[in-house]
């Protein structure tokens, strides 16, 4: 029997909401409004059309993802096209969800990657859903071997090095900041393997503010980033300066998550004082304001946000 429709109050719900992870993705948009309604085969259709576009399928996937109805309409779609990878795709995702929000048992959701891995062996992205489960709650060795897996299939992906900037900057935050801890190597090293137009250049931006959301809870930074020594620092200006040169000249218009980094790199700019690099980087951003980097340690990221660009736009 299919799964009841979602109560007719949630489009006001989501419209109340302080973030949209499908960002500026209107097709996404779209379909995930369709997926609310049961008609999953818009989704069908989207997947279709991005085709081997790794970053933007394991983008659309993930934030279909998300939804708490996903699973039931992904297993109705498979009842209809039980061959279908991705159907299997799509609920081996929202199974990884629904065991980081609590509803459901680890066990199920690796069995329901490893299904969709089977059925599509080229696609990063039921990897990337084991990624999110073990960075949340799995061994180390777990983390590394998936990010590898990942990595065989797409060198380059973007929220898989995300995670695992995430999960490394967690390390050793007892012993306090230390400039030479290895999530920093990392990042430096991820840029360094990418191509020249990758926004992966944006990743050690990322690695800063990661350790410091790590640091900030563990009492070792100042709750306030803006007041934290953290971005002030002379490598940490070389880190933002070479980010944002990196964005002037490339851009990245049409990466799915770009607006991302760009968040992360506004906050950055902010934090480190350069008010009119943050204008910038704001009027590029408009409303599409991401969680992180503007929750961290504990804030409330809309506020954060809005307090910033007003400041940086003079409008305060």
């Amino acid at each position: 029997m299919s799964p009841p429709p979602p109560p007719l109050g949630r489009p006001r719900r989501r419209a109340a909401q302080a973030f949209d992870e499908a960002l500026d993705d209107a097709d996404l948009v779209a379909a995930r409004t369709a997926l609310s309604q049961g008609r999953w085969q818009h989704t069908r259709t989207l997947l279709v059309q991005t085709g081997d576009d790794w970053d933007r399928r394991g983008h659309r996937l993930t934030v279909l993802a998300r939804e708490s109805y996903c699973a039931a309409w992904a297993r109705e779609w498979l009842l209809a096209e039980p061959d279908s990878g991705d159907a299997s795709a799509l609920l081996a995702l929202a199974q990884v969800r629904r065991v980081l929000r609590g509803k459901e048992k680890p066990a199920r959701a690796r069995e329901a990657c490893a299904t969709a891995a089977d059925l599509l062996p080229a696609d990063p992205s039921p990897w990337l859903g084991l990624l999110l489960l073990e960075c949340a709650q799995g061994a180390e060795g777990d983390v590394v071997r998936l990010f590898e897996q990942v990595r065989t299939r797409y060198a380059d992906h973007h929220h898989a090095h995300h995670l695992v900037v995430a999960w490394l900057a967690e390390r050793r935050v007892d012993a306090g900041p230390d400039p030479l801890h290895e999530v920093y190597d990392f990042a430096n090293w991820a840029a360094e393997q990418a191509p020249a137009d990758s926004p992966l250049a944006i990743l050690p931006v990322v690695a800063h503010a990661e350790r410091y959301r790590t640091l900030a809870a563990a009492g070792h930074e100042p709750a306030d980033p803006v007041a934290s020594g953290h971005w002030v620092g002379r490598r940490a200006r070389q880190v933002m300066k070479t980010a944002f040169d990196w964005w002037l000249e490339w851009e990245q218009e049409g990466h799915p998550r770009r607006l991302v980094d760009l968040n992360f790199l506004a906050h950055a700019k902010v934090c480190e004082g350069r008010g009119a690099e943050a204008a910038a980087l704001f009027h590029r951003i408009g409303d599409h304001v991401t969680a992180a980097p503007w929750s961290y340690p504990d804030r409330d990221a809309r506020t954060a946000f809005r307090t910033a660009r007003a400041a940086a736009l003079g409008t305060a």
